[in-house]
């Protein structure tokens, strides 16, 4: 890992030195520590990235109190895929992105045409952050709580899984998945993102005590 910085680096200040410009800041710094906030409002993130950064980095600039308005990222195939699923495919990852941000599918990159080539194909992920909440009025953290307790254990059933992740007696539990109009069986990578509002609606009125 330390080649591999020093190596980009090196890049950054070619970069700097093969096109000189007043208006080109190079800034040599780890964006996941980067402080976001010292970006001026709309910036927009372009970036062919590390595969292994992408979940982590995406979870940076969605949650950033400076988020940026658009995001372009060169990532793995199947990631991007994942990262824009619909009910029945979808993941933590998906949900979290899709909460801050519009997501869609860009152009696939082959393997063969990069050198040398990776063994998976990649795809262009485009962002656009919400310029209004998806939910107005939903508090986040507990959104999440919800959401990454249904998804501890993408095996088991809703009501199962919410039962473990929240603490919560089965009947109740099973109580509030129907009041949310929902079925107990369903895996929770079919739920959609509306129907998770519904859950933490539910949720946020018949357990108070999870608000704390």
């Amino acid at each position: 890992m330390a080649d591999v910085a020093i190596y980009l680096f090196k890049l950054a200040d070619k970069l700097k030195r093969d096109f000189p410009a007043p208006n080109l800041n190079v800034v040599k710094k780890d964006i996941l520590t980067f402080d976001l906030t010292a970006l001026p409002a709309g910036y927009k993130v372009v970036a062919n990235i590390p595969y292994y950064l992408t979940s982590h980095l995406l979870r940076v600039l969605c949650e950033s109190s400076n988020p940026p308005s658009i995001v372009s990222l060169l990532v793995q195939k199947e990631v991007a895929e994942r990262v824009c699923a619909k009910p029945g495919q979808m993941s933590i990852l998906s949900v979290s992105v899709q909460f801050f941000c519009e997501a869609s599918l860009g152009q696939v990159v082959p393997a063969k045409l990069f050198d040398p080539p990776p063994k998976v194909d990649s795809q262009i992920l485009k962002l656009t952050y919400r310029q209004k909440p998806l939910f107005p009025g939903v508090d986040s953290k507990k959104f999440f709580q919800i959401v990454k307790a249904g998804f501890a254990n993408r095996r088991k059933t809703l009501l199962n899984s919410l039962s473990a992740g929240l603490q919560l007696p089965k009947d109740q539990t099973s109580e509030i998945i129907s009041s949310a109009g929902l079925k107990p069986n369903l895996r929770p990578q079919e739920l959609s993102l509306s129907d998770w509002r519904e859950l933490y609606e539910t949720i946020s009125m018949q357990t108070p005590a999870l608000n704390t």
